[in-house]
């Protein structure tokens, strides 16, 4: 048989392949039987109804182009799925799926969802929800279990509340799972909006790390104990810049991308990194690009906004009116637009942004403002062990911004993943995923062990460090302890240079 494009890159390294990002497709009429034997003929109802009922779902899928565009009613996503027959019944069924990872060029691959996303944001009630997420888990490990040497299912985790969150890692773990997602923000009401329908209410979004109304420290901590990596694959599609009616990419383009910027930020910015060192975070499928653009923006904004440069450069209290009256007059004198009015002028302009304020006054209200308040940073060395140590970004084959995360002299290096995106649109050639990678090496953007890190190196990390037998009873096992021993080596070398 003629090896795949991506059989022979595999047969050419000298390392192992870890598909840090693929998913299933899984089948409607099987979960729902999960479904009943875990919450009965009700909750099976419920969830079909909620299914069907959905606006961008199956509601949305009932309109008219008029009517979509006069309720703007988002474009959902149309033809979705591969056509090849055998790739199709490969992303349902975990035996051939199994079966047909060397034709990939995968020796072990992580399987995220695609039902189990739209569960955590279709299902409102709470009750119903933990019900819906237990069969689901259950499911998921159920069909993958006989092919554990090389598939690693994902379960689900819903963080609307902490309290929701520790139950259902509690049933997980039960079940042996050791892959979970889960939701990077949730969308909340507003205080005082709660009665109002939940089309007209205001809300926001909580990220869980800076200005959430629950502390999820039990959370992170839970998630080290029952070492488990935090692992997030949330869109922003149907949020108010993302409902076009007319274009699925117009709204598709950037917002996995676009989540993982506010999760990142709130999770950094609330200082979680900080209090749980030893926590992974793995961001799915939106790249590298927006993460350097984060990580950069964090060490200037630092820079420039920490307290003690704001006491030393911004402080309402160090501006010299005195001076400043000198070279008002000294600089207008026989302009009749400022006659008479440099007393008004100092007394009401004393910040342009906000007139008729005295510098007492803007001293007073941000004496105690500290937008770093929750995170304790002295130095950009802190930043990026706060960031590049707790932070991994999975990416797909073909987006041409890998290559950024490997570029050192930006000092903007993060972890980057492969994440092949199987089983959905972007990929309709699953054999062509790891040759494409490649082709990074080829055109010299990467050199061979970026294409490790890229491909092996940082996959291992985020889960074994949290979990040493992560791998273990996979084809990987012995590779990854190899992986650990060498990412211990090169931080101690990293430490010692830094030292």
């Amino acid at each position: 048989m003629t090896q795949t494009k991506s059989e022979k890159v595999r047969s050419q390294l000298k390392h192992p392949v870890v598909d840090s990002d693929g998913h299933w497709l899984e089948l409607h009429p099987v979960y729902e039987d999960y479904l009943a034997e875990i919450g009965g003929a009700k909750a099976t109802d419920q969830y079909r109804q909620a299914v069907k009922n959905a606006p961008g779902y199956g509601g949305g899928r009932l309109l008219t182009p008029e009517m979509r565009m006069t309720k703007r009613v988002r474009k959902q996503g149309w033809w979705t799925q591969p056509v090849n027959a055998r790739d199709r019944a490969a992303y349902t069924l975990p035996k051939l799926m199994h079966q047909s990872l060397d034709e990939w060029g995968f020796d072990v691959a992580l399987i995220y969802p695609t039902i189990g996303f739209l569960l955590l944001k279709l299902i409102q009630d709470r009750d119903l929800r933990q019900v819906i997420v237990r069969a689901f888990n259950t499911m998921a490990m159920d069909m993958f279990k006989p092919y554990g040497d090389r598939l690693i299912p994902a379960g689900i985790i819903s963080l609307d509340s902490p309290d929701e969150a520790l139950a259902q890692l509690d049933d997980a773990h039960k079940l042996g799972l050791k892959l979970l997602v889960m939701n990077g923000t949730t969308q909340r009401p507003i205080e005082g909006d709660s009665d109002i329908p939940v089309d007209k209410r205001r809300y926001y979004f909580d990220a869980y790390g800076l200005d959430s109304p629950h502390n999820y420290d039990r959370v992170w901590q839970k998630l080290i104990d029952i070492k488990c990596a935090l692992t997030v694959h949330t869109g922003t599609m149907g949020w108010p810049d993302r409902t076009s009616p007319t274009s699925f990419v117009f709204n598709h383009m950037g917002h996995f991308a676009q989540s993982h910027h506010i999760t990142a930020r709130a999770l950094f910015m609330g200082g979680v990194t900080q209090r749980f060192p030893t926590l992974k975070v793995g961001f799915l499928e939106g790249g590298v690009g927006w993460a350097c653009n984060l990580y950069g923006d964090i060490i200037g904004h630092w820079k420039k906004r920490n307290r003690k440069y704001m006491e030393e450069n911004h402080s309402p209290m160090k501006l010299d009116r005195v001076e400043l009256r000198r070279l008002l007059e000294e600089n207008t004198a026989g302009n009749k637009r400022f006659a008479g009015k440099l007393d008004d002028i100092l007394a009401r302009n004393l910040d342009v942004a906000e007139p008729e304020v005295s510098s007492e006054e803007l001293y007073e209200r941000d004496k105690d403002s500290d937008d770093f308040r929750s995170v304790k940073i002295d130095s950009v060395d802190d930043i990026r062990r706060l960031f590049t140590s707790n932070f991994y970004f999975g990416c797909e084959a073909d987006d041409p911004m890998n290559v950024m995360a490997f570029h050192e002299s930006a000092g903007l290096k993060v972890k980057a993943m492969m994440g092949s995106d199987i089983a959905h649109f972007d990929v309709p050639d699953p054999t062509e995923v790891l040759e494409e990678v490649w082709e990074m090496v080829e055109h010299g953007l990467i050199n061979e062990e970026q294409f490790r890190e890229f491909t092996l190196t940082n996959a291992v990390e985020l889960h074994a460090s949290m979990n040493p037998d992560f791998f273990k009873g996979t084809v990987v096992e012995a590779a990854a302890k190899e992986e650990m021993k060498r990412a211990a080596k090169r931080d101690f070398v990293k430490l010692k240079h830094a030292a």
